[in-house]
């Protein structure tokens, strides 16, 4: 299996280094293009992979190709490499908002397509990919793309009319979530604690708490009411959250991102 890169920025480089950690390619298998001359710097230092500023020459090596572009420029370069894409080819795109029928349109012919969803987070190995395909791709060609993804973090296939949902629960929400955090700290802060300490109890609080609900397997609301003793200082403070709004305040704003995605 050879993989080829276009765009080499954090998750590009997020996906080359779980693929490599987890050993399931070569480093000689790898070949990456980036318009951006000190990004292939970097990989080439970094992974000891091959790297080129030719997207041809990408596209022509790779059995799996990685378009992790931004949307502003997906057009342009999928224009630049689609006669080099035979039909054995797989595109695994992490193109924000753009659909596989998109895609197909900008390549003007039937191609292999994996459209995926990842999020941030798999800078550190705890990236949360949703992934669709189109009718093309094989149910093994599926499981190697899934293996691919699950290098860095956790993949789950969705069908493309959820991709947008992903978006807002997934893509963004390490935004989200770096806020709350920063908020659990401040609160700490105003009561004396150190901000570096309080950023390190804040996040393994929310760290912690998101391990408990993929483990446990029990719903967040039961999980919930564990910490909640009757008259406590837990209670307490949930009452602020609900009456200051926080479920819905969270609601909107993934509404608010799925709404986005779509308009991309």
């Amino acid at each position: 299996m050879k993989v080829g890169f276009i765009g080499l920025g954090n998750m590009g480089s997020a996906m080359i280094g779980g693929m490599l950690s987890q050993h399931i390619i070569n480093k000689k298998d790898i070949l990456g293009a980036d318009s951006f001359p000190p990004a292939l710097e970097k990989a080439a230092k970094h992974f000891d992979i091959q790297t080129v500023s030719d997207n041809h020459a990408v596209a022509a090596f790779a059995d799996y190709l990685i378009l992790a572009v931004k949307p502003q420029t997906a057009e342009q370069i999928i224009k630049e490499i689609r006669d080099n894409i035979s039909p054995a080819k797989v595109i695994i795109s992490i193109i924000a908002g753009k659909s596989t029928e998109w895609l197909t349109e900008q390549f003007a012919k039937p191609v292999k397509l994996v459209r995926v969803m990842p999020n941030t987070p798999a800078l550190v190995g705890e990236a949360i990919s949703g992934v669709c395909r189109n009718e093309l791709v094989t149910p093994e060609e599926m499981e190697q793309c899934i293996r691919i993804l699950q290098s860095f973090g956790k993949a789950e296939e969705v069908p493309e009319h959820l991709m947008d949902a992903v978006v807002g629960v997934s893509g963004s929400a390490p935004a989200y979530v770096y806020m709350f955090i920063e908020a659990l700290a401040d609160g700490a802060v105003a009561a004396g604690m150190p901000r570096n300490q309080a950023y390190r109890f804040a996040a393994q609080a929310v760290y912690g708490s998101a391990k408990m609900v993929l483990e446990t397997g029990e719903h967040p609301g039961v999980l919930k009411d564990q910490v909640c003793s009757p008259g406590g200082t837990t209670i307490e403070a949930v009452k602020v959250l609900e009456d200051r709004g926080l479920r819905g305040t969270v609601l909107a704003a993934v509404e608010a991102s799925v709404r986005k995605s779509k308009d991309l």
